[in-house]
């Protein structure tokens, strides 16, 4: 048989393995067609040699899998012993580390995976970003990736609570507080996250229903589906070097093996670097919850804290509502601008492109930083405009002074570089990008008691 007539290289592995005939219209036929166009075709036949250098994509989306099949396996055994109460769910915590055989080890695991999902994720965003693969038939597929990015977030904040220790009960009262400032829809945003008016039975049944079926659910069909996209357009972008124009049938390779055994040997060093990181280091687990007590600093979850350091500077419906909201819809535009080229494949698009991006963020992490430390030692527009209500003093002029200075470093960057509006855009994101990580990393390090700044061996 010619190789134009053969089947495809899955369907001749399929069929290699089950030989006996199928029926026509069998229940047995159906599933081989299920397997055949959508298991073993999430990946191509044939992939381009120059996708297959670890350092193209860091196995960043293959990562991304891992750690959710991981986080599935560990929490349907957490399931078996924790229980969803106020009264009894921190008792269930104690009674899997300390009675249960290797109870401690895997809520490790799913500590350690959950947390760790975020970062590949964001890392995986960043990747799709700089290697400009969300033009064309990748446009829908970059929305999909950042409403995964925030599935993930939205799992772990869920997840967050269920220990009921006083950093979970805490960190859950400040981030749903925080839905409070949203203008007329406030109260009700925050009653609906809370289930009540306070944290409580009802609040932790309602977070453990999304954590452990809704999201879970959700993650894996939108999974499943943002696979399939990237399998539809033949893969991830190819990479080709500055100075080079992109080849139109660029050589290949079979997925099997050449592709294949790299992703396998990624994923069994990254399950072992989260095993031994559960045996080294146990999850953590405070006080019970104290509803009449809350900890100093009271702080949100990690990947929040860029939100929370926001209100520290700005008034609350600019940090929580309008600053994030334009964020996510800016991240969710990105794909859809008018640009002067669609280019995809090298990373940082041109060596101008790099240049800018690096100049930006450097800029972005400096004047950030000089902000922080500015704002918490000698601005107080609140009290040197009386006057004015506070979301103009605290919110209006100063977030407004941030952007006229982001606009006025990229003005300066298209005057002095002659860059191209493909590469603006990438050094505005890298600016963003690196002042809310600087924003972050200030919230989980430097932020003692009070939350005012201070070393973090003094946190």
């Amino acid at each position: 048989m010619s190789d134009e007539k053969r089947p495809a290289l899955p369907t001749r592995v399929w069929r290699s393995i089950f030989r006996t005939p199928l029926t026509p219209g069998s229940e047995r036929e159906r599933k081989r067609v299920v397997l055949d166009h959508l298991v073993l075709h999430l990946r191509p036949v044939r992939v381009p040699n120059r996708t297959l250098p670890f350092t193209h994509t860091f196995g960043l989306g293959g990562m991304s899998a891992v750690l959710v099949l991981l986080l599935i396996l560990s929490g349907v055994l957490l399931m078996f012993v924790y229980e969803p109460s106020p009264e009894r769910a921190y008792g269930s915590i104690l009674r899997l580390r300390d009675e249960v055989r290797f109870g401690g080890f895997v809520r490790g695991i799913h500590h350690w995976s959950a947390n760790l999902l975020v970062i590949v994720v964001f890392l995986h965003l960043l990747r799709t970003f700089f290697t400009g693969a969300f033009h064309g038939a990748r446009q829908f597929n970059w929305v999909i990736g950042v409403l995964l990015l925030l599935g993930v977030v939205a799992s772990n904040f869920t997840g967050y609570l269920l220990p009921w220790d006083q950093l979970s009960y805490w960190a859950i009262t400040i981030v749903t507080g925080m839905l409070g400032y949203v203008p007329l829809a406030g109260e009700w945003l925050q009653s609906t996250a809370r289930a009540g008016t306070e944290i409580g039975a009802s609040t932790l049944i309602l977070f453990y229903t999304l954590h452990t079926t809704v999201l879970p659910v959700l993650l894996v069909a939108f999974m499943a589906f943002h696979f399939w996209r990237v399998r539809k357009v033949r893969g991830v972008v190819v990479p080709y070097a500055y100075d080079e124009a992109p080849e139109e049938k660029p050589a290949t390779t079979l997925f099997v093996p050449d592709l294949l055994a790299r992703e396998f040997s990624v994923s069994l060093i990254l399950t072992a670097a989260v095993l031994v990181t559960a045996l080294l280091f146990a999850a953590g687990l405070g006080a019970p919850a104290n509803p009449g007590m809350s900890p100093n600093p009271a702080k949100a979850p990690w990947y929040f804290l860029g939100v929370q350091e926001l209100l520290l500077h700005f008034h609350p419906l600019f940090a929580v509502v309008l600053v994030p909201l334009a964020g996510i819809v800016g991240l969710l535009a990105i794909p859809y601008l008018k640009y002067d080229a669609e280019i995809s494949g090298p990373w940082f698009l041109t060596l101008r492109g790099r240049d800018t991006a690096r100049t930006a963020a450097l800029v972005a992490f400096g004047a950030t930083l000089v902000w922080v430390l500015v704002d918490e030692f000698v601005l107080d527009f609140g009290r040197w405009l009386p006057w004015l209500p506070g979301q103009v003093s605290e919110g209006l002029i100063p977030v407004t002074i941030g952007f006229g200075l982001l606009a006025g470093l990229l003005a300066w960057l298209k005057r002095s570089t002659g860059a191209t509006k493909n590469e603006i855009v990438q050094a505005a994101f890298a600016a963003i990008t690196t002042a809310f990580l600087v924003l972050t990393a200030t919230g989980i390090w430097f932020r003692g008691q009070g939350m005012a700044l201070t070393w973090p061996w003094r946190v």
